[in-house]
């Protein structure tokens, strides 16, 4: 290797988001064959009972920014605030030709780019659907961007909602 090509790769690794400087093996994130409308709908059960909201997830296993998402939800202190206070459904859209009137049905116009995120209160209601491909280039953010991101969206405390908050 030569110098110029040494010190490229070390600025490089320097410069790079956090996730490209460790090991990754991609995960097998969106199940092609799972009934999403169920997946949904025990999703919303489960936020009721648990306070928490929904997050519907729409991406494919092909796609390297949804595989860099799901690594950054499942680091901390995402994971925390993942599970404190949502319940995660991936919705696998193939090829852009599966479920895709999902994507229409919560707003989240995939065809701008994918990961594609939409929040659901526990009721169903969309409080939040990605409209510009906010993540469609995830590989280029940095985790803070997840973190903010669910710190924003998360369900009110119970103190806020006493006092007209979210």
């Amino acid at each position: 290797m030569t110098t110029r090509s040494a010190l490229a790769l070390l600025a490089a690794l320097v410069v790079a988001p956090a996730f490209a400087q460790q090991q990754f093996t991609p995960r097998h994130i969106y199940d092609e064959n799972a009934d999403a409308r169920a997946e949904i709908r025990d999703a919303l059960s489960t936020a009721a009972r648990e306070h928490k909201r929904v997050i519907l997830d729409f991406g494919g296993n092909w796609c390297g920014d949804c595989q860099v998402l799901d690594y950054y939800f499942h680091q901390q202190p995402n994971a925390a605030l993942l599970s404190q206070n949502y319940v995660l459904v991936d919705i696998d859209i193939g090829r852009y030709d599966h479920n895709t009137d999902l994507a229409d049905r919560y707003d989240v116009p995939i065809h701008r780019g994918v990961p594609a995120l939409a929040v659901l209160d526990a009721h169903g209601h969309v409080v939040y659907s990605q409209k510009n491909g906010e993540f469609e280039a995830m590989r280029h953010m940095d985790p803070s961007s997840v973190t903010t991101f669910l710190e924003k969206w998360k369900p009110a405390t119970a103190t806020a909602q006493n006092h007209g908050g979210q």
